[in-house]
Order: structure tokens, then C-alpha cells, then sequence
């Protein structure tokens, strides 16, 4: 998964955090749902405006972060 298809740092958007491209859903919003234990099901009814590949880009995204792979 290329997480840089479908999350964009844009700063006329959300002050410029981590959001899936074309709406204002920000990353951290999905990964604190996913942390509370809602399922991918419970995301997309909650945010209609997301598929099940933002959530894997999310999940690319948030895991390349963690490995120190990410280069600015």
C-alpha cells in the first residue's frame, strides 16, 4: 500500500495535518477510533466519505512511522 496516494499535508487543510486526500477525516481521528476498538465497518458508516483503502493507507502511513522508514 502507498499510503502518499491517499493522505496529503495540505495546509489550507486541517492546519496542514495528516488527512485523507479530498476530505477533512484526519489521520489521528482514524487511528484513535481504530484504538478504541471500532471496526473498519464502524469507520466508514461514521466518516461515508472514506473506503476501506483509506483505512489501509492509514495503517501503511501510521506503520511507516513507527519503523523510521519515513523520509521528509
Amino acid at each position: 500500500m502507498n499510503w502518499t496516494e491517499k493522505i496529503t499535508f495540505d495546509p489550507l487543510v486541517c492546519h496542514g495535518k495528516a488527512c485523507i486526500k479530498g476530505t477533512r477525516v484526519m489521520v489521528p481521528v482514524i487511528l484513535d477510533n481504530m484504538a478504541e476498538g471500532a471496526t473498519e465497518a464502524e469507520i466508514l458508516t461514521s466518516y461515508p466519505s472514506l473506503s476501506s483503502e483509506d483505512i489501509k493507507a492509514v495503517i501503511a502511513y501510521a506503520a511507516e512511522l513507527c519503523s523510521d522508514r519515513l523520509v521528509s
